[in-house]
């Protein structure tokens, strides 16, 4: 055991804190200047994950206490991102608990804590947000400890520490009411609670590669915590493949990097029971194991929670292709996506069996918005299909779709609609408690029925509504599940929009396009309020006389259009519709953009 080393994972639900926790242990383990400007939330560094205000990647980095190294990954509380979290929990030997004062245990809070209590982890409880007004810190360490029961903990687990604090403001406490200080408090119940790594120093070198990095000058980088033995630079060893156990391959380890601060530094050697990144490989993906034996085994591998949903990425073939994208062929989304399989571990790519069309499975549309939004920023065009759930076929031979458990956090003069939405949804209601400020709903509804409900909740609520949920069970069909219950309204003509025709237009519906876009046949351009498609001419000019008419200065009585996200534009389209994605645009159009030949495939559907 290396007894100078402490490796954590922070895990929490989504927005409890945990990157802002990370900033001030950062700050107080000597990683900044004194006089240094550092931005909010370092660890967040993708662009999406600054725009969005959460965690997407777990991150490494370290910090230096005293004598001490204390190794910190920082997991995404999003439930889409959970396949990260596990990845993480392969390679620390405890775990920060990070609860917020008001809201108290979450969905993720349970998912995650489930898997730390699996893996055997020292659990350590930060309440976290004491300052926030009507916090309870008391009552919500109470619902922690019910937490750990219900979820089975032993003993020791159940006996596990806590402090008190602010995150934002920098201070812990082991007892409410003491005097606000410093961080000291944590970082001492880490160096004390938290046992050094279990590693085996005598033992010839192994390590299970838990993450991959990518650096444009040394190429893949192979992230995890050495189990036994040293390395150093120059060592030659075997990379075992996790999916063909039979077949070795020899590298050479040109790079070792130890995290430090918010960078890396390179050293020498390395020792067990540290995390660190290794580069030489030409090859090397996540599960794999590196070994300098000859005779060595591949190391067992956490299996991932599988992906519940479903989703078709296709070559752009709409008339404004290439306009804006450089990347549109059915090669370099192909290799894109297979370069994305390398580096996730929770989502599966499958050709399909129509050229161009790939399928690709995943958590949930967030994590499926985030990876398209990332291949828009480098310059792809690709159509996305709506989310299908996969379905299972049970121990009797019946049909199975996934369930999940939700939690929707909503004012009280709100909770009628949000109940009828879940009863159209085919959501059973489980649970109600009635909050300070607000009342908890908690039911239980098929992953089918959930896609889009984030959208509705957010709607119902003027934004104050709060909706997480958790991967249940597979379980029977339900039957059909009304998520969406209007038309669209459906360009006939390619153009450009004029104000004169979406003046027009917009007594029909809700429109998608503001005057001067460029349409094209079979482009959706609103939203009918009827459950019917209607199609309709919106680049219509308007014929110049030389008199002057009634409806002169009509366009300035034009609502501005309603301009869907990426992740809302998944969920709104239906089986029949895609989202064009481009680097600068969001479409909405029909699979097949011709009119007549679109109303007879409908026919012969029926048929």
């Amino acid at each position: 055991m290396n007894q100078n080393i402490r490796n954590i994972a922070i895990i929490a639900h989504v927005d409890h804190g945990k990157t802002t926790l990370v900033d001030k242990l950062l700050k107080e383990g000597g990683v900044y200047r004194a006089n240094q400007r550092v931005e909010e939330r370092a660890m967040d560094s993708m662009d999406l994950e600054k725009e969005k205000g959460i965690t997407i990647k777990a991150k490494n980095t370290s910090v230096h206490w005293k004598d001490k190294i204390v190794n910190i990954l920082d997991t995404p509380g999003h439930a889409d991102f959970g396949g990260e979290v596990e990845r993480a929990l392969r390679m620390v030997d405890g775990v920060l608990l990070v609860i917020d004062a008001y809201d108290g245990p979450q969905a993720q809070t349970r998912f995650v804590l489930r898997k730390a209590l699996a893996h055997g982890l020292k659990v350590v409880i930060v309440i976290n947000k004491i300052d926030r007004e009507n916090a309870d810190p008391a009552k919500m360490y109470d619902k922690v400890l019910e937490l750990l029961m219900e979820l089975n903990a032993t003993e020791e687990q159940f006996d596990a520490p806590v402090v008190y604090g602010s995150g934002r403001d920098g201070y812990m406490m082991y007892h409410l009411g003491e005097e606000k200080k410093d961080m000291t408090p944590l970082f001492e119940t880490i160096i004390e609670h938290v046992p050094p790594p279990f590693a085996k120093p005598d033992e010839p070198f192994h390590m299970l590669v838990s993450n991959i990095d990518w650096s444009d000058y040394v190429g893949r980088i192979a992230v995890g915590k050495i189990l036994g033995g040293t390395v150093r630079i120059g060592d030659a060893v075997n990379v075992i493949r996790h999916n063909e156990t039979s077949k070795k391959i020899r590298a050479k380890i040109t790079k070792i990097f130890e995290f430090t601060g918010l960078g890396q530094r390179e050293v020498e050697s390395a020792a067990a029971g540290n995390i660190v990144g290794l580069s030489g490989f030409e090859d090397v993906d996540i599960g794999d194991t590196l070994d300098v034996r000859e005779e060595a085994h591949a190391l067992p591998f956490t299996q991932i929670d599988p992906p519940t949903l479903e989703m078709q990425f296709c070559v752009n073939d709409g008339p404004l292709v290439g306009q804006e994208g450089k990347l549109v062929t059915s090669r370099q989304l192909r290799e894109r996506l297979m370069r994305e399989l390398k580096v996730n571990v929770s989502i599966q790519i499958e050709d399909s069996d129509k050229a161009g069309i790939f399928n690709v499975k995943a958590r949930g549309a967030m994590q499926v918005a985030v990876l398209v939004e990332t291949m828009r920023r480098e310059g792809f065009e690709l159509l996305v299909s709506r989310p299908t759930v996969i379905e299972k076929i049970g121990p009797n031979g019946e049909r199975q779709e996934p369930y999940e458990t939700v939690w929707i956090e909503v004012p009280d003069e709100c909770v009628g609609s949000i109940m009828q939405n879940l009863a159209n949804r085919k959501g059973r209601l489980t649970n109600m408690e009635k909050l300070s400020h607000s009342t908890m709903l908690e039911a239980v509804i098929t992953t089918r029925g959930l896609i889009g409900m984030e959208i509705d909740v957010v709607n119902a609520t003027s934004g104050r509504g709060v909706l997480s949920h958790l991967f249940k069970e597979y379980g029977p069909l339900a039957g059909e599940v009304l998520t969406r219950i209007t038309g669209t309204l459906i360009a006939t003509e390619a153009g450009e929009t004029t104000g004169y025709a979406l003046v027009m237009c917009q007594e029909r519906g809700k429109l998608f396009v503001n005057p001067g876009e460029q349409v094209y046949e079979g482009m959706i351009v609103g939203e009918n309020p009827r459950n019917e498609d209607i199609a309709i001419n919106a680049v219509r000019e308007k014929k110049l006389t030389n008199f002057r008419s009634q409806g002169e200065g009509v366009a300035s009585g034009l609502t501005p259009a309603t301009k869907l996200s990426l992740e809302r534009s998944i969920e709104y389209i239906a089986a029949d519709e895609l989202v064009e994605v481009t680097p600068k645009s969001l479409r909405l159009r029909k699979r097949i953009l011709n009119n007549a030949a679109r109303q007879k495939a409908a026919k012969s559907g029926k048929a």
